[in-house]
Protein backbone atom coordinates (compact mmCIF):
# COMPACT_ATOMS: atom_id res chain seq x y z
CA UNK A 1 0.00 0.00 0.00
CA UNK A 2 1.08 3.55 -0.63
CA UNK A 3 2.74 5.29 2.35
CA UNK A 4 0.51 8.20 1.79
CA UNK A 5 -2.70 6.30 2.10
CA UNK A 6 -4.73 5.90 5.27
CA UNK A 7 -6.03 2.43 6.32
CA UNK A 8 -9.70 2.65 6.80
CA UNK A 9 -9.50 0.67 10.47
CA UNK A 10 -7.41 4.13 11.54
CA UNK A 11 -10.30 6.05 11.81
CA UNK A 12 -13.12 3.00 12.31
CA UNK A 13 -16.66 3.20 11.56
CA UNK A 14 -17.78 6.87 12.98
CA UNK A 15 -14.86 8.67 12.59
CA UNK A 16 -15.24 7.87 8.45
CA UNK A 17 -18.50 8.86 8.50
CA UNK A 18 -17.76 12.00 10.29
CA UNK A 19 -14.62 12.18 8.04
CA UNK A 20 -16.85 11.69 4.90
CA UNK A 21 -19.95 13.81 5.78
CA UNK A 22 -18.64 17.32 7.84
CA UNK A 23 -18.62 19.01 4.14
CA UNK A 24 -22.54 18.61 3.68
CA UNK A 25 -23.75 21.62 4.78
CA UNK A 26 -27.77 21.41 5.00
CA UNK A 27 -29.66 23.72 2.26
CA UNK A 28 -32.85 22.79 2.63
CA UNK A 29 -35.55 23.56 5.16
CA UNK A 30 -37.09 20.12 4.88
CA UNK A 31 -34.14 18.57 6.32
CA UNK A 32 -34.18 19.47 10.17
CA UNK A 33 -31.80 17.04 11.17
CA UNK A 34 -28.88 15.47 8.98
CA UNK A 35 -26.34 12.69 9.70
CA UNK A 36 -25.31 12.11 13.53
CA UNK A 37 -28.17 11.16 15.08
CA UNK A 38 -30.15 7.69 15.04
CA UNK A 39 -32.31 8.81 12.39
CA UNK A 40 -33.03 12.13 9.87
CA UNK A 41 -35.72 13.96 10.48
CA UNK A 42 -37.13 15.53 7.25
CA UNK A 43 -40.62 18.36 7.47
CA UNK A 44 -42.88 18.19 4.54
CA UNK A 45 -45.97 20.15 4.56
CA UNK A 46 -48.39 20.22 1.74
CA UNK A 47 -46.37 18.07 -0.52
CA UNK A 48 -46.43 14.19 -1.49
CA UNK A 49 -42.81 12.89 -0.20
CA UNK A 50 -41.51 10.89 -3.04
CA UNK A 51 -38.66 7.74 -2.49
CA UNK A 52 -36.33 5.92 -4.74
CA UNK A 53 -33.54 3.63 -4.10
CA UNK A 54 -30.36 1.85 -6.31
CA UNK A 55 -27.88 -0.34 -5.47
CA UNK A 56 -24.58 -0.25 -7.47
CA UNK A 57 -22.49 -3.34 -7.22
CA UNK A 58 -18.82 -3.91 -8.46
CA UNK A 59 -18.28 -5.97 -11.32
CA UNK A 60 -21.97 -5.89 -12.18
CA UNK A 61 -22.99 -2.49 -12.66
CA UNK A 62 -19.12 -1.03 -12.76
CA UNK A 63 -15.87 -1.54 -13.48
CA UNK A 64 -13.28 0.25 -11.63
CA UNK A 65 -10.60 -0.63 -14.52
CA UNK A 66 -11.99 2.07 -15.98
CA UNK A 67 -14.46 4.46 -13.77
CA UNK A 68 -12.65 6.76 -11.88
CA UNK A 69 -14.11 6.32 -8.23
CA UNK A 70 -15.04 10.10 -8.16
CA UNK A 71 -17.46 9.74 -11.67
CA UNK A 72 -18.84 6.64 -9.83
CA UNK A 73 -19.67 8.78 -6.69
CA UNK A 74 -21.70 11.23 -9.08
CA UNK A 75 -22.97 8.99 -11.12
CA UNK A 76 -24.34 6.90 -8.46
CA UNK A 77 -26.55 9.80 -7.11
CA UNK A 78 -27.16 11.64 -10.40
CA UNK A 79 -29.34 8.62 -11.29
CA UNK A 80 -31.28 8.23 -8.14
CA UNK A 81 -31.86 12.22 -9.22
CA UNK A 82 -33.15 11.36 -12.25
CA UNK A 83 -35.78 9.12 -10.77
CA UNK A 84 -37.14 11.78 -8.89
CA UNK A 85 -37.03 13.81 -11.69
CA UNK A 86 -39.31 10.87 -13.54
CA UNK A 87 -41.92 11.62 -11.17
CA UNK A 88 -42.25 15.58 -11.94
CA UNK A 89 -40.61 15.85 -8.56
CA UNK A 90 -37.28 17.44 -6.93
CA UNK A 91 -35.05 15.37 -5.09
CA UNK A 92 -34.00 16.96 -1.79
CA UNK A 93 -32.30 14.21 0.62
CA UNK A 94 -30.12 11.15 -0.32
CA UNK A 95 -28.37 8.68 2.43
CA UNK A 96 -25.47 6.53 1.20
CA UNK A 97 -24.91 3.06 2.33
CA UNK A 98 -21.41 1.63 1.40
CA UNK A 99 -19.73 -2.03 1.35
CA UNK A 100 -16.23 -1.60 1.37
CA UNK A 101 -13.64 -4.35 1.08
CA UNK A 102 -10.11 -4.31 2.40
CA UNK A 103 -8.31 -3.64 -0.75
CA UNK A 104 -9.88 0.47 -0.40
CA UNK A 105 -8.22 3.08 1.48
CA UNK A 106 -9.90 5.98 3.09
CA UNK A 107 -8.69 8.23 -0.16
CA UNK A 108 -10.20 5.44 -1.95
CA UNK A 109 -13.55 6.67 -0.58
CA UNK A 110 -12.73 10.02 -0.50
CA UNK A 111 -12.55 10.15 -4.04
CA UNK A 112 -15.72 8.24 -4.42
CA UNK A 113 -17.54 10.57 -2.16
CA UNK A 114 -15.85 13.80 -3.50
CA UNK A 115 -18.17 13.05 -6.46
CA UNK A 116 -21.37 12.17 -4.25
CA UNK A 117 -20.95 15.92 -2.61
CA UNK A 118 -20.45 17.50 -6.49
CA UNK A 119 -23.40 16.15 -7.46
CA UNK A 120 -25.18 17.61 -4.24
CA UNK A 121 -24.00 20.83 -4.79
CA UNK A 122 -25.12 20.88 -8.03
CA UNK A 123 -28.39 19.33 -7.65
CA UNK A 124 -29.01 20.87 -4.43
CA UNK A 125 -29.38 17.79 -2.50
CA UNK A 126 -28.82 17.11 1.10
CA UNK A 127 -26.69 13.49 2.34
CA UNK A 128 -28.92 13.22 5.22
CA UNK A 129 -27.32 9.62 6.52
CA UNK A 130 -25.94 6.25 5.65
CA UNK A 131 -24.21 3.32 6.69
CA UNK A 132 -20.87 1.72 6.12
CA UNK A 133 -19.87 -2.47 6.23
CA UNK A 134 -17.21 -4.26 5.38
CA UNK A 135 -17.33 -6.24 1.92
CA UNK A 136 -15.90 -9.76 0.72
CA UNK A 137 -17.07 -8.59 -2.72
CA UNK A 138 -15.47 -5.62 -3.46
CA UNK A 139 -17.20 -2.02 -3.45
CA UNK A 140 -21.70 -2.08 -3.16
CA UNK A 141 -22.84 1.39 -3.14
CA UNK A 142 -26.46 1.59 -2.24
CA UNK A 143 -28.25 5.03 -2.37
CA UNK A 144 -31.61 6.10 -1.27
CA UNK A 145 -33.70 9.45 -2.24
CA UNK A 146 -35.77 11.51 -0.43
CA UNK A 147 -37.87 14.12 -3.28
CA UNK A 148 -41.18 15.85 -2.83
CA UNK A 149 -43.96 16.89 -5.71
CA UNK A 150 -46.60 18.98 -5.30
CA UNK A 151 -49.91 17.24 -3.82
CA UNK A 152 -51.69 15.77 -7.09
CA UNK A 153 -48.81 16.57 -9.31
CA UNK A 154 -46.67 13.30 -9.97
CA UNK A 155 -46.41 11.95 -12.80
CA UNK A 156 -46.65 8.17 -13.08
CA UNK A 157 -45.80 5.57 -15.77
CA UNK A 158 -49.66 4.99 -15.86
CA UNK A 159 -51.28 7.77 -17.22
CA UNK A 160 -50.73 7.37 -20.58
CA UNK A 161 -53.78 7.79 -23.04
CA UNK A 162 -54.28 6.93 -26.71
CA UNK A 163 -53.23 10.03 -29.26
CA UNK A 164 -51.06 11.00 -26.79
CA UNK A 165 -47.45 12.43 -28.00
CA UNK A 166 -44.82 10.20 -26.80
CA UNK A 167 -41.43 12.28 -26.59
CA UNK A 168 -37.58 11.83 -25.52
CA UNK A 169 -35.33 14.51 -24.41
CA UNK A 170 -31.88 14.48 -25.43
CA UNK A 171 -30.10 11.69 -27.40
CA UNK A 172 -29.88 8.02 -26.63
CA UNK A 173 -27.40 5.40 -27.29
CA UNK A 174 -24.72 7.53 -26.67
CA UNK A 175 -23.67 6.11 -22.68
CA UNK A 176 -24.41 2.26 -23.88
CA UNK A 177 -21.40 3.54 -26.68
CA UNK A 178 -19.59 5.12 -24.58
CA UNK A 179 -19.18 1.79 -22.36
CA UNK A 180 -18.36 -0.27 -25.01
CA UNK A 181 -15.34 2.41 -26.35
CA UNK A 182 -14.22 2.09 -22.59
CA UNK A 183 -14.40 -1.95 -22.36
CA UNK A 184 -12.39 -1.62 -25.94
CA UNK A 185 -9.60 -0.01 -25.21
CA UNK A 186 -9.17 -1.72 -21.67
CA UNK A 187 -8.89 -4.70 -23.81
CA UNK A 188 -6.45 -3.28 -25.92
CA UNK A 189 -4.26 -2.10 -22.58
CA UNK A 190 -4.68 -5.14 -21.35
CA UNK A 191 -3.36 -6.72 -24.16
CA UNK A 192 -1.09 -4.81 -25.01
CA UNK A 193 0.93 -4.96 -21.65
CA UNK A 194 2.46 -1.99 -21.53
CA UNK A 195 1.52 0.25 -18.22
CA UNK A 196 1.64 3.63 -20.12
CA UNK A 197 -0.98 2.47 -22.54
CA UNK A 198 -3.07 5.80 -23.77
CA UNK A 199 -6.47 5.21 -24.92
CA UNK A 200 -7.36 6.52 -27.80
CA UNK A 201 -10.88 8.64 -27.27
CA UNK A 202 -10.01 11.34 -29.69
CA UNK A 203 -13.15 12.82 -30.84
CA UNK A 204 -14.83 10.46 -28.70
CA UNK A 205 -15.38 12.70 -25.50
CA UNK A 206 -19.25 12.98 -25.31
CA UNK A 207 -20.26 9.64 -25.54
CA UNK A 208 -17.62 8.88 -22.86
CA UNK A 209 -19.12 11.37 -21.04
CA UNK A 210 -22.76 9.89 -20.74
CA UNK A 211 -21.36 7.11 -19.98
CA UNK A 212 -18.89 8.48 -17.08
CA UNK A 213 -20.81 11.22 -15.77
CA UNK A 214 -24.41 11.65 -16.79
CA UNK A 215 -26.63 13.97 -15.95
CA UNK A 216 -30.33 14.37 -14.54
CA UNK A 217 -32.66 16.51 -16.90
CA UNK A 218 -34.13 18.95 -14.16
CA UNK A 219 -34.11 21.45 -17.32
CA UNK A 220 -36.79 19.20 -18.63
CA UNK A 221 -38.85 19.31 -16.02
CA UNK A 222 -38.34 23.22 -15.21
CA UNK A 223 -39.35 23.71 -18.93
CA UNK A 224 -41.99 21.47 -19.22
CA UNK A 225 -43.47 23.59 -15.67
CA UNK A 226 -42.60 27.03 -17.50
CA UNK A 227 -44.74 25.72 -20.50
CA UNK A 228 -47.75 24.47 -18.32
CA UNK A 229 -47.06 20.62 -19.66
CA UNK A 230 -48.03 18.01 -17.32
CA UNK A 231 -46.94 14.72 -18.95
CA UNK A 232 -49.88 12.18 -18.89
CA UNK A 233 -47.03 9.54 -17.78
CA UNK A 234 -43.07 9.25 -17.65
CA UNK A 235 -39.90 7.77 -16.38
CA UNK A 236 -36.14 8.03 -17.02
CA UNK A 237 -34.78 6.17 -19.71
CA UNK A 238 -32.21 3.72 -18.06
CA UNK A 239 -32.56 -0.02 -19.19
CA UNK A 240 -32.89 1.04 -23.00
CA UNK A 241 -35.99 3.05 -24.84
CA UNK A 242 -37.98 0.01 -25.94
CA UNK A 243 -37.98 -1.10 -22.17
CA UNK A 244 -39.19 1.72 -20.81
CA UNK A 245 -42.20 2.30 -23.72
CA UNK A 246 -42.81 -1.22 -23.10
CA UNK A 247 -43.50 -0.44 -19.11
CA UNK A 248 -45.50 2.98 -19.65
CA UNK A 249 -47.82 0.49 -22.30
CA UNK A 250 -47.76 -2.06 -20.15
CA UNK A 251 -48.75 0.02 -16.43
CA UNK A 252 -50.89 2.44 -19.15
CA UNK A 253 -52.64 -0.33 -20.25
CA UNK A 254 -52.24 1.01 -24.15
CA UNK A 255 -50.06 0.43 -27.35
CA UNK A 256 -47.81 2.67 -29.25
CA UNK A 257 -45.94 3.73 -32.27
CA UNK A 258 -42.39 5.38 -32.07
CA UNK A 259 -40.65 6.35 -36.11
CA UNK A 260 -37.45 5.01 -36.51
CA UNK A 261 -36.25 8.31 -38.18
CA UNK A 262 -37.45 10.35 -34.98
CA UNK A 263 -35.08 8.77 -33.00
CA UNK A 264 -32.61 11.48 -31.68
CA UNK A 265 -29.32 10.29 -31.91
CA UNK A 266 -25.94 11.63 -31.44
CA UNK A 267 -23.15 11.72 -34.31
CA UNK A 268 -20.11 10.62 -31.83
CA UNK A 269 -23.00 7.50 -31.12
CA UNK A 270 -23.27 7.15 -35.02
CA UNK A 271 -19.30 6.66 -35.65
CA UNK A 272 -19.08 4.76 -32.39
CA UNK A 273 -21.61 2.11 -33.74
CA UNK A 274 -20.52 1.82 -37.02
CA UNK A 275 -16.82 1.07 -36.26
CA UNK A 276 -18.41 -1.48 -34.29
CA UNK A 277 -20.03 -2.85 -36.99
CA UNK A 278 -23.22 -2.54 -34.72
CA UNK A 279 -26.90 -1.55 -35.48
CA UNK A 280 -27.75 2.20 -34.52
CA UNK A 281 -31.20 2.40 -34.30
CA UNK A 282 -31.25 -1.01 -32.29
CA UNK A 283 -28.22 0.52 -29.81
CA UNK A 284 -30.09 3.64 -29.68
CA UNK A 285 -33.31 1.52 -28.59
CA UNK A 286 -31.66 -0.79 -26.13
CA UNK A 287 -28.61 0.58 -25.07
CA UNK A 288 -30.13 1.78 -21.30
CA UNK A 289 -28.37 5.02 -19.01
CA UNK A 290 -28.96 7.62 -21.05
CA UNK A 291 -30.89 9.11 -17.97
CA UNK A 292 -33.51 10.93 -20.40
CA UNK A 293 -36.72 11.21 -19.99
CA UNK A 294 -39.43 9.60 -21.48
CA UNK A 295 -43.04 10.89 -21.47
CA UNK A 296 -46.46 11.23 -22.89
CA UNK A 297 -48.38 14.07 -23.54
CA UNK A 298 -51.73 14.99 -24.54
CA UNK A 299 -52.37 15.75 -28.31
CA UNK A 300 -53.01 19.61 -27.70
CA UNK A 301 -49.70 20.27 -26.25
CA UNK A 302 -48.08 19.41 -29.69
CA UNK A 303 -47.04 23.15 -30.62
CA UNK A 304 -45.86 24.08 -27.24
CA UNK A 305 -43.28 20.46 -27.38
CA UNK A 306 -42.85 21.93 -30.70
CA UNK A 307 -40.95 25.19 -29.00
CA UNK A 308 -38.65 23.04 -26.71
CA UNK A 309 -35.42 22.82 -27.19
CA UNK A 310 -33.60 19.54 -26.52
CA UNK A 311 -37.13 17.52 -26.72
CA UNK A 312 -38.39 14.61 -29.64
CA UNK A 313 -41.71 13.91 -30.57
CA UNK A 314 -41.01 10.21 -31.23
CA UNK A 315 -44.53 8.62 -32.17
CA UNK A 316 -47.94 8.54 -30.32
CA UNK A 317 -49.73 6.02 -28.27
CA UNK A 318 -52.90 3.21 -29.38
CA UNK A 319 -54.93 1.81 -28.21
CA UNK A 320 -53.94 -1.62 -26.52
CA UNK A 321 -54.79 -4.25 -29.06
CA UNK A 322 -52.66 -2.47 -31.96
CA UNK A 323 -49.40 -3.70 -29.73
CA UNK A 324 -46.11 -1.73 -29.59
CA UNK A 325 -44.15 -1.50 -32.68
CA UNK A 326 -41.40 0.64 -34.55
CA UNK A 327 -42.28 2.07 -37.81
CA UNK A 328 -39.28 1.56 -40.01
CA UNK A 329 -38.07 3.91 -42.37
CA UNK A 330 -39.94 1.99 -45.66
CA UNK A 331 -43.17 1.80 -43.48
CA UNK A 332 -42.81 -1.54 -41.84
CA UNK A 333 -43.64 -2.17 -38.20
CA UNK A 334 -41.29 -3.91 -35.98
CA UNK A 335 -42.55 -4.97 -32.61
CA UNK A 336 -40.56 -3.64 -29.89
CA UNK A 337 -39.16 -5.78 -27.20
CA UNK A 338 -37.37 -4.83 -24.22
CA UNK A 339 -33.82 -5.97 -24.86
CA UNK A 340 -32.44 -3.83 -22.46
CA UNK A 341 -30.45 -4.07 -19.15
CA UNK A 342 -30.93 -7.09 -17.30
CA UNK A 343 -28.44 -7.58 -14.09
CA UNK A 344 -29.83 -11.36 -13.53
CA UNK A 345 -29.21 -12.58 -17.39
CA UNK A 346 -26.22 -11.05 -19.24
CA UNK A 347 -25.87 -7.50 -20.51
CA UNK A 348 -28.52 -7.41 -22.20
CA UNK A 349 -31.91 -9.14 -22.16
CA UNK A 350 -33.54 -10.91 -25.72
Amino acid sequence: MDNNQTEISTLGEFGLIDRLTKDFPLKNDSSKVGVGDDAAVLSYGDKDVLVTTDLLLEGIHFDLRYVPLKHLGYKAAVVNFSDIYAMNGTPRQITVSLGVSSRFTVEHIDALYSGIRLACEIYGVDLVGGDTSASVTGLVISITCIGDVEKDKAVFRSGAQPTDLICVSGDLGAAYMGLQLLERENKVAAESGNKDFQPDFAGKEYIIERQLKPEARRDIIQMLAKEGIRPTAMMDVSDGLSSELLHICKDSGVGCRVYEDRIPIDYQTAVMAEELNMNLVMTAMNGGEDYELLFTVPLVDKEKIEKLNGVSMIGYVTKPELGAAMVSRDGGEIPIRAQGWNAFTSETES
